[in-house]
């Protein structure tokens, strides 16, 4: 298993931001995603990155107020602007090294990921 640091959740009121980050000690990822699953729904990608060039996908419902970043070959931030209450969820990171680009940047719901974080919680109050 691969241990991954995630940290940043905490409660917001509407329209406030919040800090994700994520930190592979021990492995180094090519791939880093950021996973949301709210009560009742599925777990959808959020914001994925390349980690070789820096490419990024966003979910439609995030495009224009999260940002994610590569600070360095381990640890990848998401920063989320605008927060809305829909934004409320569990948080997740996962991280692989072996699928490509497109496959990181492909979205759906992290099934390719073998590593994952613990899940950190992000409220959002109205």
């Amino acid at each position: 298993q691969v241990p991954l640091v995630e940290s940043g959740g905490g409660s917001v009121q509407a329209g406030g931001s919040l800090t994700l980050s994520c930190e592979s000690p021990t492995y180094t990822p090519l791939c880093v995603g950021w996973f949301r699953q709210a009560p009742g729904k599925e777990r959808e990608a959020v914001a994925t990155i390349d980690m070789r060039e820096s490419n990024s996908y966003y979910a439609d419902s995030v495009k224009g107020r999260f940002i994610i970043s590569r600070d360095n070959s381990k640890r990848v931030s998401l920063q989320m602007n605008t927060l809305k209450p829909e934004d409320a969820a569990i948080y997740y990171c996962a991280v692989d090294r072996t699928f490509t680009e497109g496959a990181c940047l492909s979205g759906g719901s992290g099934q390719r990921f073998r590593f994952w974080g613990q899940g950190t919680q992000v409220t959002v109050s109205s």
